[in-house]
């Protein structure tokens, strides 16, 4: 499907990769990985055409459709939510319309045995066709429901555009590539701006609707959960893997490993060859020798070992100094933004040493509580600080703060005071920025180096309440293990506001829900409240969204509200009639699923059997598509009827 050749990329004069083979196809789910700065992100701009290779090329076969998720992106403010959504269905929309107007010609002409008539019939063959595949009757439906599973309400539905904030625009742009149905998928971060009900809606799309997949995560139980191949680019080449990631580290284990005895034993011929050159360089008699091993020093290539050096990055959090007893103590703390109330009646403690985790749904209130705590924002009822307490804040935006047009050094230079300014080198060599590293301006980092280069910035004075708001974003895997590590390992107290599962797992003993203007409490880890939900791929949530979180044990019950007025008979009798209704949908719509899989094991059968027409494969993919279509008809009728009943 896509096949790319010898790629090679230069900036500067200095090659960020080069010689990348791959081939991309029909069902990959592939996971891009590598460290910071590797070229990851360059080589999805090159394959979404953005951006020219210094060398190689990329061949992509006729018709295949690329949809490319950036980091950073810009979107149109002058349409509401659902009008900017919908359009990805231009092409789908002019291919009705076009379909009306061929459909009103055939009907005024008489000429039916003229080519131009059977040339309209096979062009209005050929559009009814496309139109059915691409579900331009399950368009509506479609659509919300991919916007239900990306976090948004059927209220915002007609908001402008412009209301939303970066990471909801995010998910509009997402949406709409979603929607498309690209043949290849490129997704450059998805996860950093989703919460952990919608990541977890993702990786189901992705794994069970998509088609092929090339995405760039630092969330690794997403990409384990959605890939099945991983390409890893170090050292400016690419390594291809056919298994996820957790069994790609394995593996890659053993490649370093062998390259570093490889590398052992080309450094102990250097030496050998280098010793004979100085030992007889002044002998005649070896002269010739001599320049047969300085030619042979020539043309040695060096190993280079893939592992990423992050042995020096050294991250430990300064002794907390003591605090008292109850660091933060909440007492029905409320929170509105004119007449929007974010949350209500929050009452919590925090006990010296707590670690403890914000979750829930963006927009729900978790970084506006954090910084009503850090006093950015005024609230109503009672927040109180304990004694001692000083606070470090990582921010979600905290890269994004750095002046971009000084250097490593001088940033760290402006804030350093005392006997801390003399060892600035030696503090950005514990980070990776040493040598000339440090002398980098920050606008060229990536956004991995960035978030370092801000975390060093929050080490540099003592405290004990520890604030981290997203801090993983951006983060390459292995610096995410090394902040985990040092958060567990730091004698404060900490709150973190994350969506990343692994991250959270076995350093929080404490999760906060916020849904619905409420917070709620869970004793135990990130997994342990996701059990308590008694879900597994918090569907479940999706959908309740706007209703209470779910009870926790031993706490009971509020009172019941009023109770609902009876219905008339006549009221009873045609609710009995939608839910019929319902109920019939729900069935023709699994007759349908049953028939069309029916077929497609039918054809998989003739497959097998060696029968690889090209209308045999068009049936199929035709079959599947068909299939796709009747489940989301089905999913949302199934929906529907679950409303109704309850």
């Amino acid at each position: 499907m896509v096949s790319i050749q010898n790629l090679g990329v230069e900036f500067s004069a200095r090659p960020l990769f080069s010689d990348i083979n791959a081939v991309i196809n029909k069902t990959d789910k592939i996971a891009l990985v590598g460290k910071n700065g590797a070229g990851k992100s360059t080589l999805l701009k090159i394959l979404a055409g953005l951006q020219r290779p210094t060398t190689g090329k990329i061949s992509i076969q006729d018709e295949v459709t690329i949809g490319y998720l950036p980091q950073q992106m810009q979107l149109a403010d002058e349409t509401s939510l659902m009008q900017e959504v919908k359009k990805v269905y231009g092409r789908l929309l002019e291919r009705k319309k076009e379909i009306e107007q061929i459909s009103q010609q055939l009907a005024e002409r008489t000429d039916y045995d003229s080519a131009d008539y059977a040339a309209l019939i096979e062009r209005l063959s050929y559009l009814n066709e496309r139109v059915e595949i691409e579900g331009a009757e399950n368009m509506d439906a479609e659509i919300e429901r991919t916007l239900i599973g990306l976090g948004f309400m059927r209220t915002d539905f007609s908001r402008p555009t412009a209301e939303f904030s970066g990471g909801w625009r995010m998910r509009i742009e997402l949406a709409k590539i979603l929607l498309q149905r690209p043949d290849l998928l490129l997704l450059d971060e998805p996860t950093n701006h989703l919460d952990i009900e919608s990541i977890q809606w993702l990786e189901q799309f992705l794994s069970t609707r998509a088609k092929a997949v090339l995405l760039v995560s630092h969330d690794r139980a997403f990409i384990d959960n959605v890939t099945n191949r991983t390409i890893e680019i170090s050292c400016g080449k690419a390594y291809d893997y056919k298994v996820n990631y957790s069994k790609f580290v394995d593996l890659r284990k053993e490649r370093v490993e062998q390259q570093m005895r490889a590398y052992a034993n080309q450094q102990k011929q250097i030496e050998d060859i280098k010793d004979f050159i100085e030992r007889f360089r002044y002998k005649p008699t070896k002269a010739v020798q001599v320049q047969s091993r300085i030619k042979q020093l020539e043309k040695i290539v060096p190993i280079e070992v893939d592992e990423v050096d992050t042995s020096r990055l050294n991250l430990k959090f300064p002794p907390a100094p003591r605090s008292g007893d109850f660091p933060v103590t909440a007492d029905n703390v409320g929170k509105a933004f004119g007449s929007h109330q974010v949350f209500d009646g929050v009452s919590f403690t925090l006990k010296r040493g707590d670690k403890v985790a914000f979750v829930g749904k963006n927009g729900e209130g978790k970084s506006t509580l954090v910084k009503c705590i850090m006093s950015q924002l005024d609230f109503t009822g009672s927040l109180k600080i304990g004694h001692n307490v000083k606070i470090g804040y990582f921010a979600q935006n905290q890269a994004q703060l750095l002046d971009g047009e000084i250097s490593v050094f001088d940033t760290i230079d402006h804030v350093a005071t005392g006997d801390i300014r003399t060892k600035i080198r030696d503090i950005l060599g514990a980070f990776m920025f040493g040598g000339e590293a440090s002398d980098k301006k920050v606008k060229v980092l990536s956004g991995g180096e960035k978030t370092r280069l801000a975390m060093i910035k929050l080490l540099l004075e003592p405290v004990n309440l520890l604030i981290l708001d997203e801090p993983t974003n951006h983060l390459d895997m292995k610096t995410k293990d090394i902040l985990k590590d040092a958060v567990r390992e730091f004698n404060g107290t900490v709150i973190v506001v994350s969506h990343d599962r692994q991250f959270l797992d076995g350093l929080v003993d404490k999760v906060y829900e916020f849904g619905s203007g409420k917070v709620r409490e869970y004793l135990g880890g990130i997994y342990d409240f996701l059990q308590s939900k008694r879900i597994t791929s918090l569907s479940e949530l999706e959908r309740s969204r706007g209703k209470e979180p779910c009870k926790i044990s031993g706490i009971p019950d509020k009172k019941p509200g009023p109770t609902k007025k009876a219905l008339s008979y006549a009221e009873q009798k045609e609710q009995a009639k939608v839910l019929r209704k319902a109920e019939k949908d729900v069935a023709n719509a699994e007759a349908g699923i049953v028939k069309m899989e029916a077929r497609i094991s039918e054809i998989e059968a003739m497959m097998g059997a060696g029968d690889v027409s090209p209308q045999l494969l068009a049936e199929y993919d035709d079959v599947r598509k068909r299939l796709e279509n009747e489940m989301s008809i089905w999913e949302m009728a199934q929906m529907r009827l679950d409303e109704l009943k309850s």
